[in-house]
C-alpha cells in the first residue's frame, strides 16, 4: 500500500515539475496567446508505452511518456479555465448494444459541441450527476445524440465525463449512450473548420496533426470507434441526423450501419467514398450523421413525407425517432409526434430558461431545461 502511494506521488509530481512551457521556464507565467488548458490526451506509444498530453490552467504544456499505468490510477480532468475538475478511471472499451429495453427515465441531450457549463448544468439539474461529477441516475439511460467536437472549448473535458460517466452507470444499473455526429466524422477525418484555433494550435506546438492526438492509437479514439451510428431504447430510435428514405432502401441494417461507420471513422472523405457504397451513402447527405430532412422542407434536404416515415418506422420497427443535428428553437416534434428535434442552441436556451431535452418516463415524454420538466406530456 505505501508502494503504491508513494508511486503516486511521484508521478504526480512528475506532472507538475516536468512541464514543457510555451518557450519559457516552468515558474514563469504564460504569454498571452497561451493555449487554455486542454486534454488529457492519452496516446498509445510503440512498446506499450503510454504518452500523456495536456495543457494546465497556467497554459503550460505537459508532455510525457510512461512505461505503464498502475491499476486504478485515474487521469486529472480540468476545463479550459478550471471552472470544472473531476478524476478519469481507464475502462475497457467495447460496443455498446444497438438496442435496449427501455428503462424507468431516459434523458435525452444532443450536440453539447464543447459547452461544459452547459452540459453540466442541465445533468445536474435534471439529477444525472451529482457536484463531484459522479452518475447518481441510478438504473435509468442518459442518450447524447452526437457533436461533442468543435465550436467550444471543454471537447476532451466533455469526451472524458461521458466515458466516465459510462462506467459509472454500468456499476449503477443504468447506461450511457453517446452516438456519433457528423462532428466527430469530420475531425477524426481531419476537418477541423469548425474547430477553435486552440486545438489546431496545439497540434502544431507538438509537430503532429490535431486528428492523431484522438486517432485510431488513442484512448479517447479507441473509445469513439466503438460508438454506435443508429440506436434502439425500447420503441424509439436515436439517430445524429435522421433516415433519409435512401437509407432506408439500402436494407441496410441497424448493427452493419454502426461497424460500417466505424471502419471508416479515420479514413478521409475521399477514401470513405472509395471503400463501399454503403460507406458513401452513410457519409454523405443523405446518410444518418447528415440527412436534415426530418425536419427541414427546403427541397435540397430531400424532405421526407408523412407516408414515408410511416414506411421507415415499420423497417426499423419503431414508433419514434429522435435526432440532433439541425438547430430548432425549442424542442419540438414533427409528424404527429413521430419525429422528435431535440438539437437547440444550447447556450441561448441555457440563458432564457429555454428547453434543452427531453426526458421520457413511461409512456410519457417531456421537455426538460436546465431545472427539470418544463412542462407537458406527449
Amino acid at each position: 500500500m505505501f508502494e503504491k502511494k508513494l508511486y503516486y506521488i511521484v508521478l504526480s509530481l512528475m506532472t507538475v515539475l516536468a512541464p514543457v512551457a510555451w518557450g519559457q521556464d516552468s515558474n514563469s507565467r504564460p504569454p498571452e496567446h497561451a493555449i487554455p488548458a486542454d486534454g488529457p490526451y492519452l496516446l498509445y506509444a510503440p512498446e506499450g508505452k503510454m504518452r500523456i498530453i495536456s495543457v494546465d490552467t497556467t497554459g503550460l504544456l505537459n508532455d510525457q511518456t510512461i512505461d505503464t499505468l498502475v491499476a486504478g490510477y485515474e487521469l486529472p480532468v480540468v476545463s479550459h479555465n478550471g471552472k470544472h475538475a473531476f478524476q478519469v478511471a481507464l475502462h475497457p472499451v467495447l460496443r455498446p448494444a444497438w438496442k435496449y429495453r427501455q428503462s424507468g427515465k431516459v434523458l435525452v441531450l444532443t450536440d453539447p459541441h464543447g459547452n461544459m457549463d452547459c452540459l453540466v448544468s442541465v445533468l445536474r439539474g435534471n439529477g444525472v450527476i451529482n457536484e463531484q461529477y459522479g452518475w447518481v441516475f441510478g438504473r435509468n439511460h442518459l442518450v447524447i445524440i452526437g457533436d461533442v467536437f468543435d465550436r467550444g472549448k471543454d471537447v476532451i473535458p466533455i469526451f472524458w465525463l461521458i466515458y466516465k460517466l459510462e462506467k459509472e452507470a454500468q456499476d449503477a444499473g443504468g447506461n450511457v449512450s453517446f452516438l456519433l455526429g457528423n462532428h466527430e466524422t469530420m475531425v477524426l477525418a481531419g476537418d477541423l473548420r469548425y474547430a477553435e484555433k486552440m486545438y489546431p494550435a496545439l497540434a502544431k506546438k507538438l509537430g503532429m496533426k490535431y486528428s492523431e492526438l484522438v486517432g485510431a492509437d488513442t484512448e479517447l479514439g479507441r473509445w469513439l470507434a466503438t460508438r454506435n451510428t443508429m440506436q434502439l431504447i425500447g420503441n424509439d430510435l436515436y439517430v445524429h441526423a435522421g433516415i433519409s428514405q435512401t437509407l432506408s432502401d439500402a436494407i441496410a441494417d441497424i448493427p452493419r450501419i454502426n461497424e460500417e461507420v466505424s471502419r471508416a471513422l479515420f479514413l478521409t472523405k475521399n477514401e470513405r467514398s472509395e471503400r463501399s457504397s454503403l460507406a458513401k451513402l452513410l457519409f454523405g447527405n443523405d446518410g444518418p450523421i447528415w440527412y436534415r430532412g426530418m425536419v427541414r422542407n427546403d427541397e435540397r434536404y430531400h424532405p421526407l413525407y408523412a407516408g414515408q416515415l410511416d414506411l421507415i418506422l415499420q423497417r426499423f420497427r419503431v414508433k419514434r425517432i429522435f435526432v440532433g443535428h439541425t438547430i430548432v428553437p425549442n424542442v419540438r416534434s414533427f409528424y404527429q409526434g413521430k419525429v422528435w428535434a431535440v438539437n437547440v442552441d444550447n447556450q441561448e436556451n441555457f440563458e432564457k430558461v429555454l428547453s434543452r431535452g427531453v426526458l421520457i418516463i413511461g409512456k410519457n415524454t417531456y421537455v426538460i431545461g436546465d431545472k427539470g420538466v418544463l412542462g407537458g406530456v406527449f
